[in-house]
C-alpha cells in the first residue's frame, strides 16, 4: 500500500510540472496572449453594442406604452405605411450616392497629394482633414448659413451670373442634393487619408514595370493601383457605409427631414417617430431596419475581401 502511495506521489509530482511547461506554452502562443489584449474590448462592445441591441429588439414588441407584448405588429404597422418605403428608399439612396462620391473624390485628391513632394504633403494633408476634424454640428450649421433662402452665399454668387435663387431646402430634389452634398465634404477626407496611406504601400517597381510594357497612365491606374488597393478600399468602404446609413447631425440639423418627410433616413425618422412622437417602440423598429441591410453589405464586401486573402 505504501508503495502505492509513493507511486502516486510521485506521479503527482512528475505531472504538475508538465502542467506548468503547458500553461506557460499556452500563455506564449500569440492568439492566447490577443485574445486576453482584446478581452477589455469584447467586454466594452458587449456593454455598449449587443445588449442595447438586443433591448432594442425587444422594445420593438412592446405596444407604445410599453405595457404589452404585441409581438411583429409595429413591424407589420410600418410595412403598411407609404412614407416607412420612402425612408427606406430615401436612405438607399442617401448612404449609396454619399459613399460613391466620398470614395471616388477621396481617390482624386489622395493620388494629387501622393504626388506632391513630400514637404509640400503635411500641409495639404492638415488642409485636406479639417472637415473631418470639425465636429459635424458645428460645420453642417455653417452650411445651413451658406444654404439660407434669404442671406444664402449660394444664391449670392449665383446671382452674380444671373442665376437663381435655388430653393437649396425648400424643393425635394435640391433638399436631398444638399444633405449629400455636405455628407460628402464631411466624409471625403477620410477616404483620402485611407487611400493615401495605401498608395504609399504600392511599389514602385510595379509602376516602373507597367510603364516598361508601354502602360499608359490610366492602365497603370487600372491594373496596378486599384488591384494593390481592394482590401482597403472594400473596407473604407463597408465602415463609411454603416456610418453614413446612422447618420443623423446633418439631416437633423438642416432639414429635419423636410420638405414633406423627403429627405428623411433611419436615424432622424425613428428620432421623429420614437422620441417626438413618443412612440418608442415604433422608433426602435426603424431602427432595426438598418441592421439587415447592413448586414447583407457586410456579408459581400468581407467575404470578396476574404476571398482575395486567401488567393494572396
Amino acid at each position: 500500500m505504501a508503495d502505492v502511495v509513493v507511486e502516486q506521489g510521485r506521479s503527482v509530482r512528475a505531472a504538475s510540472p508538465r502542467k506548468r511547461t503547458s500553461l506557460h506554452n499556452a500563455l506564449r502562443r500569440k492568439s492566447t496572449v490577443a485574445f486576453f489584449l482584446t478581452l477589455p474590448l469584447i467586454l466594452l462592445i458587449a456593454l455598449l453594442v449587443l445588449y442595447p441591441a438586443f433591448y432594442s429588439a425587444h422594445l420593438a414588441m412592446l405596444n407604445k406604452s410599453m405595457q404589452k407584448f404585441v409581438g411583429l405588429s409595429n413591424f407589420t404597422f410600418l410595412f403598411k405605411r407609404d412614407t416607412f418605403w420612402m425612408v427606406v428608399r430615401q436612405s438607399c439612396i442617401f448612404a449609396i450616392t454619399a459613399v460613391f462620391f466620398k470614395a471616388l473624390l477621396g481617390f482624386i485628391v489622395a493620388h494629387f497629394v501622393h504626388n506632391l513632394p513630400a514637404k509640400g504633403q503635411r500641409k495639404w494633408r492638415g488642409m485636406l482633414l479639417v472637415p473631418w476634424v470639425i465636429p459635424p454640428a458645428m460645420s453642417t450649421l455653417a452650411w445651413l448659413w451658406l444654404f439660407d433662402p434669404s442671406y444664402s452665399a449660394f444664391n449670392y454668387t449665383l446671382s452674380v451670373f444671373g442665376i437663381g435663387p435655388i430653393p437649396w431646402l425648400g424643393d425635394t430634389f435640391w433638399a436631398r442634393f444638399s444633405v449629400i452634398l455636405v455628407n460628402v465634404w464631411y466624409g471625403a477626407p477620410f477616404f483620402m487619408i485611407m487611400y493615401l496611406a495605401a498608395l504609399k504601400s504600392v511599389p514602385d517597381q510595379l509602376y516602373e514595370a507597367a510603364a516598361i510594357d508601354g502602360a499608359n497612365w490610366w492602365q497603370r491606374i487600372w491594373y496596378v493601383t486599384l488591384p494593390m488597393m481592394r482590401n482597403i478600399i472594400a473596407i473604407t468602404t463597408l465602415f463609411s457605409l454603416i456610418v453614413t446609413f446612422a447618420s443623423f447631425d446633418i439631416v437633423r440639423i438642416l432639414t429635419s427631414g423636410g420638405p414633406l418627410d423627403s429627405t428623411h433616413i433611419f436615424a432622424t425618422w425613428a428620432f421623429q417617430v420614437g422620441i417626438q412622437s413618443s412612440d418608442i417602440p415604433l422608433g426602435a423598429c426603424v431602427s432595426l431596419f438598418m441592421v439587415p441591410i447592413l448586414a447583407v453589405a457586410a456579408i459581400f464586401i468581407l467575404r470578396d475581401v476574404n476571398k482575395r486573402g486567401n488567393e494572396a
